[in-house]
């Protein structure tokens, strides 16, 4: 017995036709109702969907041929998509990188690691570096908010020793913060920390 015709498998969805413009702006309006993106990241979703009808397609035995012009007709078209979007505002790359950047510092991202989740998004040099924190001190909060989320260093559940403040200066060093912020930040008193950070969170 094929797969096909095993009871209780649902066969598999007709490709239809490819992907217009037209499909395409819909899926990127209903994406942006759910989730912030920028260009790129807009684009690759669009791609996405113009990667699974080719599959179908290819699944249903139509001409590869015809497959290939077909997609690589709606990728031009998902990239012309998500530049409408853009000049239509609802799509911007700058306020998607200031606002997550902010985010992700909150939680305790170096600013290293927030210019490689910003670039992994598809948002360009220049842009994430206008939207990072600047500064040893907004560096600074940051790691003080890693450490309260491993709870290391003011925020330890007990005093550490030599080997548990080596082990939180290598975590910090993994989480790209340099070796004088990490010190700073896990020398700093419990109260200290603290008011750092509400005044971070505050300002």
């Amino acid at each position: 017995m094929s797969d096909t015709e095993r009871p209780g498998r649902r066969a598999p969805r007709p490709a239809g036709p490819p992907p217009t413009a037209a499909r395409l702006r819909e899926a990127a309006l209903a994406h942006l109702a759910r989730f912030a993106a920028t260009e790129a990241a807009l684009r690759r979703v669009l791609e996405r969907r113009v990667d699974r009808w080719a599959r179908s397609a290819e699944a249903e035995g139509q001409p590869r041929e015809a497959i290939v012009a077909a997609a690589a007709a709606a990728r031009a078209a998902a990239a012309e998509v998500a530049k409408a979007m853009v000049a239509a505002g609802a799509v911007d790359d700058a306020a998607f990188a200031e606002s997550r950047a902010r985010r992700l510092a909150r939680t305790g991202r170096s600013r290293r690691a927030i210019a490689a989740h910003l670039a992994a998004k598809g948002v360009d040099a220049d842009t994430a570096a206008a939207a990072i924190p600047e500064g040893e001190e907004a560096e600074l909060d940051a790691a003080l908010a890693f450490c309260r989320r491993r709870r290391i260093g003011p925020f330890a559940r007990a005093a550490e020793d030599l080997e548990a403040r080596r082990k939180a200066l290598a975590a910090l060093a993994r989480g790209g913060f340099a070796h004088g912020v990490a010190r700073r930040a896990l020398t700093m008193s419990p109260a200290d920390a603290e008011d750092r950070l509400l005044a971070a969170r505050r300002g």
